[in-house]
């Protein structure tokens, strides 16, 4: 039972993107999920974005603000789906490390214009090595 016990409480401390939450914020938009442009989770304790985000609203999402959240790093399978994201508003989080943004090879964010990573922590190696991805 201990590695059940483990699972669960691994599952209550992460806190992703639910189709309720997307219900909820997309109320301006006739709550319609598939056709947002832009969707703001900001300040919802959130520690990673989920599979729920790219599955609903993928192709339309141009916008996506999760400033002061508490995401610890970007993960690019939860990103590869926002085929149309432009800006991504990550400030205020805990990240660490940045992944999933090379050109090269998986092509992942190629159409992100915008990534505000402010007042994160991100180690400058590790940011170079991030844009030199981006450059390449």
């Amino acid at each position: 039972t201990e590695p059940k016990q483990q699972c669960q409480q691994q599952q209550q401390q992460q806190r992703a993107i639910t189709l309720s939450l997307l219900r909820k914020r997309s109320e301006h938009n006739s709550n319609l999920i598939s056709t947002l442009e832009e969707l703001a989770l900001h300040q919802e304790e959130l520690t990673t974005i989920g599979p729920y985000l790219g599955r609903t609203c993928g192709k339309t999402l141009k916008i996506l603000l999760l400033q002061n959240n508490v995401i610890s790093k970007m993960v690019p399978s939860e990103l590869k789906y926002l085929k149309c994201l432009e800006y991504l508003n990550l400030a205020l989080n805990n990240i660490s490390k940045i992944e999933g943004l090379s050109r090269a090879g998986g092509n992942t964010m190629e159409w992100l214009r915008k990534l505000d990573l402010t007042l994160n922590f991100v180690d400058v190696d590790d940011l170079e090595e991030s844009v030199d991805e981006l450059e390449g």
